[in-house]
């Protein structure tokens, strides 16, 4: 099926690590996992068809140990390595490593994860596409007084951004221009320890606001797009429930969205899955670039469900070399998805991670469901990574279904041994606000305090 990839290195673990497994089965390629000490018994060790300890438990030692994973993938003479999300997937200069060893990144290019994780030049790049950016600063801001010219062309309240932030790290609202020199300061130092690298960028902060992002796929010759996603119901600017298409906008919005997505991939020539994130104003019924993601998404799977196409696989295909086979116009959107991120935290108790041994785990099921999980009943849950367990994937006919089976399937899930948010979930798709369809990204934050 394949024409140069036989055998693939998944350099990462959980959930993501099993969905690439998977694939590569179903593709007729060899898998080969990596595993720090803390996940020798995991899921993914065990179906994969080779496995490998790359180090110690924590991550540093382990799943972001770039030198250590080469070496492994050389001494396994594979032919690709799938970065899967986080830890090294957006690092352009591990692409660069497997490109220099002669082995495939599945991936875009490292100069192309350079540019567009480069925030303030993926910026430039939008507004060169005509992709509508938020008002603010047209390159990096240093110095107070550049800080407050813009502050007075734009207005009150701004948004200091790190360039090489990301996941909802490396900002800061400033409301006035009392703290901005204190704040642009700041900012730009935990900029430099966070992220090495200093740089930030100023942008208007807009109030009310949705998050919504479009999937692409590429070959470099054939770009499309598989919809939008709307992730709007975030918990400290992190995703917790994601679903497609998006209930806030028109047939003409979605087309005008996801049509400057594929500008954008286009004029950098992009080669693979990628994302394209957006915030949509409430107030003025707009869309936004804020950034592109290099990398297979965590939600991903909501595109899958209303459109039928594997992403993993088409990523993996694009890597080996092959051109889509879909055209935009063979994309059909079908239905609605919801996905619940699940984590093993302690709702009661400011979310606080509840790392354990699952004494019992009983998945949900029926027509309509899909487990994303690396769980299984004895596994220990080690503490030294982020505590998503699994995420829940329910499609419907219309979003209305969708709910009320998200809603069934979340109480036939069992999790015993560790607490989970899977009763918080419950709570959120079933609010008043979000069965509306109406909310922004702070209406979680409502949700908490009554």
């Amino acid at each position: 099926m394949l024409k140069k990839i036989k055998s693939v290195m998944i350099a990462n673990r959980g959930e993501i690590a099993l969905r690439v497994i998977r694939a590569c089965k179903e593709l007729d390629v060899k898998s080969v996992a990596i595993y720090s000490e803390a996940d020798k018994d995991s899921l993914p060790v065990q179906l994969a068809d080779a496995a490998v300890c790359i180090g110690p438990a924590p991550a540093q030692f382990s799943y972001q140990n770039q030198e250590a994973i080469i070496s492994a993938a050389l001494a396994f003479g594979v032919d690709a390595i799938h970065p899967g999300y986080g830890f090294l997937s957006e690092k352009a200069d591990f692409a660069k490593k497997c490109e220099e060893n002669e082995i495939v990144f599945i991936g875009p290019s490292a100069d192309i994860i350079s540019k567009m994780g480069d925030k303030i030049e993926a910026r430039k790049i939008a507004d060169s596409a005509s992709v509508p950016t938020i008002p603010g600063s047209d390159g990096a801001v240093r110095e107070p007084e550049k800080a407050l010219e813009i502050a007075q062309k734009i207005g009150f309240p701004l948004l200091i951004k790190a360039s090489a932030g990301g996941g909802g790290r490396g900002m800061r609202v400033v409301n006035s221009r009392e703290t901005l020199e204190q704040d642009l300061n700041e900012i730009m130092s935990e900029a430099e320890v966070a992220f090495g690298d200093s740089s930030v960028y100023i942008e208007k902060y807009l109030i009310d606001i949705r998050h919504i992002e479009v999937q692409l796929l590429s070959d470099g010759i054939n770009c499309i797009h598989l919809g939008e996603r709307d992730c709007t119901a975030q918990r400290r600017n992190q995703k917790l429930v994601e679903e497609a298409p998006s209930p806030a906008l028109s047939a003409d919005q979605r087309e005008d969205l996801c049509k400057s997505a594929v500008r954008l991939a286009e004029k950098v020539n992009y080669k693979s899955a990628g994302t394209v994130e957006y915030v949509f104003d409430n107030i003025d019924k707009k869309f936004y670039f804020i950034e592109m993601n290099t990398r297979v998404q965590v939600e991903h799977p909501v595109s899958e469900m209303i459109t039928g196409i594997d992403i993993i696989k088409e990523q993996i295909k694009i890597a080996d070399g092959q051109q889509l086979k879909c055209k935009q116009k063979d994309v059909v959107l079908y239905g609605h998805s919801i996905e619940c991120r699940l984590n093993a935290e302690d709702p009661q108790n400011g979310f606080m991670p509840c790392p354990g041994t699952i004494n019992y785990y009983r998945p949900p099921g029926g027509f309509g469901i899909r487990m994303d999980s690396h769980l299984v009943s004895g596994y220990k849950i080690p503490p030294y990574y982020d505590s998503m367990i699994g995420k829940l994937i329910c499609w419907g006919t219309d979003r209305n279904e969708a709910i009320i089976r998200m809603t069934r399937a979340l109480s036939e899930m069992k999790v015993e041994g560790v607490k989970t948010t899977a009763s918080f979930h419950s709570e959120l798709i079933n609010s008043e606000s979000f069965k509306s369809g109406d909310f922004n990204t702070a209406f979680v934050s409502s949700l908490l305090e009554k």
